[in-house]
């Protein structure tokens, strides 16, 4: 009991109850926040200058992407730990140093290896900055506005990769591919001055050895299932390149479960997912993040190539979803205060169902960008509400102790739930592409019909040449994108009707859990 006292006593203060200084911290870790979320998506739209610039292969180019999100997902959970136990706002300003000071090597990287290398640093610096974000939120913010805090930390986290897409689409056609790591390094500027005044240097004993076996094998396993589920899509699930690293992910994840039952100081304690916000929480994101993921993949090709809109249109086009995603992250707080967490995540889930299906409905080449809008707008406004009470649904269940490692458990989950959903989307997709084109291409030669059956940016770079053949080529790679874009909307309708019924039925409901500052050892048992 005086354990409980003393904990409860030191919890309170760390809560800041200055408004001001609350708004302050807000301020910074949001932007925090942006500098990492931008910079998952940000180089995707440079990859034909990255390959000019340094003379690389595609997949060198893919690697100067994929770096960066790779090392993110391999070291969240172990440098979550590391904030809770040596400090936040330390590790903080670790990260937002060594994340500005890789971009900046990034800026003016010469050769591809540096470029690499500065990507695996940005990696790094990342997993240092984005757990501490949360966990600087769930620690020193007082009950009656966390929600709201954590609202608008959901709204950065979903709505901001849209954002730094555009902005450096944009950098990219008025400068050049080197302006795209000015976001970043100014950002991190910000946040540096603002956080190192204003961010408290909250944390939490946490007894025991920091668990090396945990992170080793946590690290294994989310390397290689990220890896896997990146390389899936274009090499299949079969090719070696795929499997190994694949097994080596599912037999690091139960060394890792079974580590983590029996160590006394576990990374993660894996008990606590006995808790229904934890598991209908990490579940919904999970899912959620990896639809996203798939309506992101089948939507560029679509405003791209059926279209025939550059990259700044096709990204400028997908902000009314991210618009819409972080006003409604802000607005879910309230909503779940007058309905309950469940419900609020029940009928996120619901609306974003519908934008799926409005999708996969309504999607034709004929009527272009007004046929997806209906589902872009119901989707955005469908997920902000439904992922702020999955983050603090997920927050809420770990002890105070460990809020680093809640908080990247909620990242590493957004991040393997896209890298998912690309994989199994993409390959529905790709599945009802070939399958329909197959059909559309009579009296095409071979020479022809095999290159246009691969996909359509093959077949629409053909069809230029392909005299004759050509408007034939065009319109049945158009009419089997959009078949192969309908049944992977549709399944993905399917996952979400699943998701709906199963968090209707053991999602959180009001005050069946634990609040996390009460969370005490003792009382875990």
């Amino acid at each position: 009991m005086a354990s409980t006292t003393r904990g409860d006593a030191d919890h309170a203060a760390l809560i800041i109850d200055d408004p001001r200084r609350r708004r302050a911290i807000l301020w910074a870790v949001c932007i925090a926040l942006m500098t990492v979320v931008a910079s998952v998506t940000g180089l995707n739209v440079a990859q034909p200058q990255l390959a000019t610039t340094f003379g690389a292969s595609q997949g060198e180019v893919l690697w100067i992407i994929n770096t960066y999100t790779l090392t993110l997902a391999a070291l969240l959970l172990p440098m979550g730990a590391l904030g809770d136990r040596l400090g936040r706002k330390p590790v903080l300003i670790a990260g937002l140093i060594v994340f500005g000071i890789a971009n900046v090597v990034a800026a003016v990287a010469p050769i591809v290896e540096v470029m690499l290398a500065a990507r695996v640093l940005s990696g790094v610096g990342a997993a240092l900055i984005m757990p501490v974000t949360l966990s600087v939120i769930t620690s020193s913010f007082p009950d009656g506005e966390r929600s709201r805090a954590i609202g608008m930390w959901t709204a950065v986290a979903g709505g901001g990769g849209i954002l730094g897409m555009y902005l450096s689409a944009l950098l990219v056609d008025v400068a050049s591919w080197r302006w795209l790591f000015a976001l970043p390094i100014a950002l991190t500027v910000a946040a540096l001055l603002i956080g190192s005044r204003a961010i408290p240097n909250s944390h939490d004993g946490v007894p025991g050895r920091f668990d090396a076996v945990g992170t080793l094998t946590s690290i294994v396993a989310a390397v290689g299932l990220t890896f896997a589920l990146h390389e899936a899509p274009s090499l299949g699930w079969t090719d070696p390149t795929v499997l190994i690293p694949l097994i080596a992910a599912v037999i690091a994840t139960v060394v890792f479960i079974v580590w983590e039952l029996h160590t006394p100081s576990p990374l993660l304690d894996v008990r606590h997912f006995r808790s229904r916000s934890l598991s209908s929480g990490t579940t919904l994101l999970l899912v959620l993040f990896g639809v996203q993921g798939g309506v992101s993949l089948v939507l560029y090709p679509f405003f791209q190539v059926v279209l025939g809109w550059g990259g700044l249109l096709s990204t400028l086009a997908l902000m009314p979803m991210a618009v819409l995603m972080m006003l409604a992250s802000g607005l879910a707080p309230r909503l779940a205060t007058r309905i309950g967490p469940r419900a609020t995540m029940v009928a996120g889930l619901i609306i974003a169902t519908t934008g799926l299906a409005l999708m996969a409905s309504l999607v034709s080449a004929e009527g272009g960008y007004l046929t997806v809008l209906p589902g872009l707008i119901a989707m955005g406004l469908g997920a902000g509400v439904a992922m702020t009470p999955s983050t603090e649904a997920i927050t809420s269940s770990l002890p105070r102790e460990h809020q680093g490692v809640a908080s990247a458990l909620n990242d590493l989950t957004r991040e393997l739930g896209a890298a998912l959903g690309i994989a199994l989307l993409g390959g529905v997709l790709v599945a009802g592409y070939q399958t329909t084109i197959a059909g559309l291409l009579t009296g095409v030669p071979e020479r022809l019909a095999a290159p246009a059956r691969e996909g359509i940016a093959n077949a629409s770079a053909l069809s230029q040449d392909a005299g004759g053949y050509a408007d034939q080529i065009l319109a049945a790679a158009n009419q089997a994108f959009v078949a192969g874009w309908q049944q992977a909307m549709w399944v993905g309708v399917a996952v979400m009707s699943v998701l709906v019924v199963y968090v209707a039925f053991c999602g959180p409901s009001r005050g069946s859990e634990p609040d996390l500052h009460s969370a005490t050892p003792e009382s875990r048992g």
